[in-house]
């Protein structure tokens, strides 16, 4: 066989790129990829515990530190208000979920860059990585819950049907976090100041929030500017199912459902908008 006669080589190659639709949100994809999402999720719980000493434990013992803490500094010393609820349980049902919120944002605003090696070498849908980081810190807050009913029990705080609402704010906690990751993860692809700023702005966000202190110490002019806050709504609607506490405030709740919708829509179309060049520039 001659040179002239032997087959070229095959220099083409296939680019796979997500579409350029952006309101395609490809859905179908996401679920034909669910068995991703489920390792993905499953490494980030082993990867959250491994060489721990006392491994998993560690998800009951930083809520209950956490609110041993808040007791001590705003229930004992600076004699916060909790709406004649005893002080450790006005602060773990704000606690709980602020700690499911922040660990969520965290998690999700840089799992892109921790998963840059995988988005380099294998296409998938990109949406996964949010997706796994925000519902990976719902394990450790199933086991803060079961901490905080024990407490209930403790304190004979009766538990009412209103504890069927829990899951739909968990849901608005969920929807809020990977709205934030949304936004917040692209922009870390391409400015790593994102996690150098990320633990100081969480900081800032759950002195903002009413963790610590009730609502009703917020002058009422300032009211619908806190609202603006969508974590308020989440931590008013968290206390009011759990603790019956009188009336929530529902207009401070609509609001924060209406700018979690708002985000997490917007979020969407412009993690879509970016993801086509994550793999470029991370």
């Amino acid at each position: 066989m001659t040179a002239a006669t032997l087959p070229k080589p095959d220099h083409r190659s296939i680019d796979i790129r997500p579409g350029r639709a952006l309101g395609k949100l490809e859905l179908g994809e996401l679920w034909r990829y669910r068995e991703l999402l489920y390792f993905l999720i499953l490494r980030e719980l082993k990867i959250r515990y491994r060489q721990a000493a006392i491994g998993a434990a560690w998800a009951l013992i930083q809520p209950i530190m956490t609110v041993a803490i808040f007791s001590v500094v705003f229930g004992h010393f600076a004699k916060m208000p909790s709406g004649g609820v005893p002080y450790p349980i006005f602060a773990f049902t704000a606690v709980l979920p602020w700690m499911y919120f922040a660990e969520a944002v965290r998690r999700g605003s840089t799992g892109l860059v921790a998963d840059s090696d995988l988005i380099r070498k294998i296409y998938f849908p990109r949406l996964l990585v949010p997706l796994a980081m925000v519902a990976a810190p719902l394990i450790d807050f199933a086991a803060g819950f079961v901490v905080l009913l024990v407490i209930l029990a403790f304190y004979q705080v009766p538990i009412t049907l209103y504890i069927l609402l829990l899951p739909l704010f968990l849901l608005v906690a969920l929807s809020l976090s990977l709205s934030v990751a949304l936004w917040l993860g692209p922009l870390s692809v391409r400015f790593r100041d994102v996690m150098h700023a990320l633990p100081f702005a969480i900081q800032v966000w759950m002195y903002a929030s009413p963790i610590a202190y009730p609502m009703a110490i917020v002058p009422e002019r300032w009211r619908l500017l806190y609202s603006l806050n969508p974590m308020v709504g989440v931590i008013e609607g968290f206390r009011w199912v759990l603790l019956r506490d009188g009336h929530p405030d529902f207009r401070a709740i609509a609001i924060s459902c209406v700018i979690i919708s708002a985000c997490l829509v917007g979020g969407l179309v412009y993690f879509k908008k970016m993801e086509r060049s994550f793999a470029d520039v991370i």
